[in-house]
Order: C-alpha cells, then sequence, then structure tokens
C-alpha cells in the first residue's frame, strides 16, 4: 500500500515510523512521475517491510520545500526519520530500493 503524505500526517506516516520510509516526490503533470509511479507501486506490494509514500508536490509544497526537491520525480529513502538517501529522476526499482541499504 502506499501512502498519501500531507503535511498533517508526515510526523506520525514518516518520522515516527518503525520501518524506513521512501517517498515519491511527484506532480500529476509530470511524464518522468507517471513513468516511476509503477515502480513505487511494485515496491510498495513486493516489501511490507518499507513504508512507500507519496508527496504531490503541488498540494504539499512546504514538504518539497523541507526535503529540497527541486526536480520531480525525486525519491528520498529515510531511516528513523534521517534521510540516508536521495535519487532524482526515473530509476529502476534496484536502484531506488539500494538507497536504503
Amino acid at each position: 500500500m502506499v501512502n498519501v503524505i500531507t503535511k498533517e500526517n508526515f510526523t506520525a506516516e514518516v518520522m515516527q515510523s518503525d520501518k524506513p520510509v521512501l517517498i515519491d516526490f511527484w506532480a500529476s503533470w509530470c511524464g518522468p512521475c507517471r513513468m516511476l509511479s509503477p515502480i513505487i507501486d511494485r515496491i510498495a506490494e513486493d516489501r511490507a517491510d518499507i513504508k512507500v509514500c507519496k508527496v504531490n508536490v503541488d498540494e504539499q509544497p512546504e514538504l518539497a520545500q523541507r526535503f529540497g526537491v527541486m526536480s520531480i520525480p525525486t525519491v528520498v529513502a529515510l531511516r528513523d526519520g534521517k534521510v540516508i538517501g536521495q535519487s532524482v529522476g526515473v530509476r529502476p526499482k534496484e536502484a531506488i530500493l539500494a538507497m536504503l541499504g
């Protein structure tokens, strides 16, 4: 399952997560974001040990700014509330998972 993150649920869903977290920063008008979406969905289906989240940058500009997102899609990996990896652009599933170590 992919969790939709807003500034209202960010702390509970991301910062207080007991699992590593992947956040996909995206927008509906972004072609590469649409290419990345099925990869993110597959990670969410395949890996119950990871919390997979999406942030719509048009609806949540504060969160995009907090993570310094300049281009989308950007995927950020966090563990214990700290950023452990970040990638910009469409990446294969293995490269995204590699950010988690």
